[in-house]
């Protein structure tokens, strides 16, 4: 019996829904140096969709109200939903100075598993975590 065919996965790119793009967007690009791809547009200019990218990092956002207009049987789907980015760096210092004034949801600290970290909120409401090993 042969086993079935894996698929070949080559990039991940999280979506996250968020209320506002703009800020998001801008938070990836100012503070790590991302570039900011893909933005598009409302009728009133606002962002409905952007993604940021830097190097083989891609993060994807789009506005609730968006997801809504195109499939309004979301709105329970989208309402609890929730997610964290979690990222490994060389240097945690860097990452502090990067993230300053943007709220800290935990402190740095060291972890049992061997990695000082430190978990902030973006701009969207997400968790971010950095971790240096």
């Amino acid at each position: 019996m042969s086993s079935p065919r894996v698929p070949h996965l080559q990039h991940l790119a999280p979506v996250l829904v968020v209320d506002h793009v703009e800020p998001c967007v801008a938070f990836w690009v100012d503070r790590f140096g991302f570039e900011a791809r893909n933005q598009t547009p409302w009728h009133d200019g606002s962002l409905f969709f952007a993604s940021v990218v830097k190097g083989d990092l891609e993060i994807m956002y789009q506005t609730r109200r968006s997801v809504l207009a195109d499939q309004p049987e979301a709105a329970g789907e989208i309402a609890g939903r929730s997610a964290s980015l979690f990222f490994t760096v060389p240097d945690l210092d860097d990452v502090e100075r990067a993230t300053s004034g943007a709220p800290v949801v935990k402190p740095r600290h060291k972890t049992p598993y061997g990695s000082t970290e430190i978990y902030v909120r973006e701009p969207g409401g997400n968790l971010v975590g950095f971790a240096q090993f």
